[in-house]
């Protein structure tokens, strides 16, 4: 049921034009430092401090840069509330709603309502950004939507700088859903899941010509790491 769902959601995505309303602004794919990351995030005097990073999010700023973002999506594997598998209470309550083409105005409301609460409770739910982006758009509410796509548009360049999805230079997630979200928004459709030696999953897809990979590579080693200290093996 999870990858019908995520499946759906990237009709949604596709719909809401995210690929139109990428950042023109790119990294060179590169492998992070995930400790240079913590020691700039708990840096008070840093541009990079996540308590700086977090209002400047919050606070509709579209003028975060890629770097910035890349700090504030890595970054948050160190906050004391990361959990991996977070699914909010609110995102079950509009979920059978992911399976209808087609919304009256009172669903989007519904949509907008909780799709809200639930990016509170967890600000990297990139299904429920779609989501709600998409019933924002529904309602034109443009300008809302504009910030929401920008937000999402920086989420999605910065787990891309992290590598080139290859076995020699994986992208890094700290969600195992955004393996699918980032396939997904890539008009790819998953077929198969492996997980290798050295944290990395991969994602097998159907292929859409031969010049195409069969699949792409992700790290997902502090997915890994905060499951083990936190739940155990």
């Amino acid at each position: 049921m999870k990858k019908l769902i995520i499946v759906i959601l990237s009709t949604i995505l596709l719909s809401v034009g995210v690929a139109e309303g990428k950042s023109k602004e790119k990294l060179k794919p590169e492998k992070p430092d995930m400790e240079a990351i913590k020691k700039a995030i708990r840096d008070p005097q840093s541009n990079y401090y996540y308590k700086r990073l977090w209002r400047k999010f919050v606070s509709n700023d579209t003028n975060m840069s890629i770097q910035e973002y890349r700090h504030f999506y890595l970054g948050y594997v160190f906050q004391e509330d990361y959990d991996p598998y977070r699914v909010s209470e609110f995102a079950t309550k509009i979920q059978p709603l992911y399976y209808k083409k087609n919304h009256t105005e009172a669903e989007c409301d519904t949509i907008i309502k909780y799709a809200e609460l639930s990016l509170a409770d967890n600000p990297f739910d990139l299904n429920q950004m779609q989501f709600f982006i998409y019933a924002l758009k529904t309602k034109r509410k443009y300008a809302r939507a504009s910030i929401w796509q920008y937000r999402l548009n920086h989420l999605i360049e910065a787990i891309l700088s992290t590598g080139t999805g290859k076995k020699e230079s994986p992208w890094f997630v700290i969600s195992p859903v955004h393996e699918y979200n980032i396939v997904n928004f890539m008009g790819l459709v998953v077929t198969d899941h492996q997980e290798l030696i050295n944290d990395i999953d991969y994602i097998i897809v159907d292929k859409k010509n031969d010049k195409m990979p069969d699949g792409y590579y992700f790290d997902v080693s502090k997915i890994l790491e905060v499951r083990n200290t936190k739940f155990g093996e």
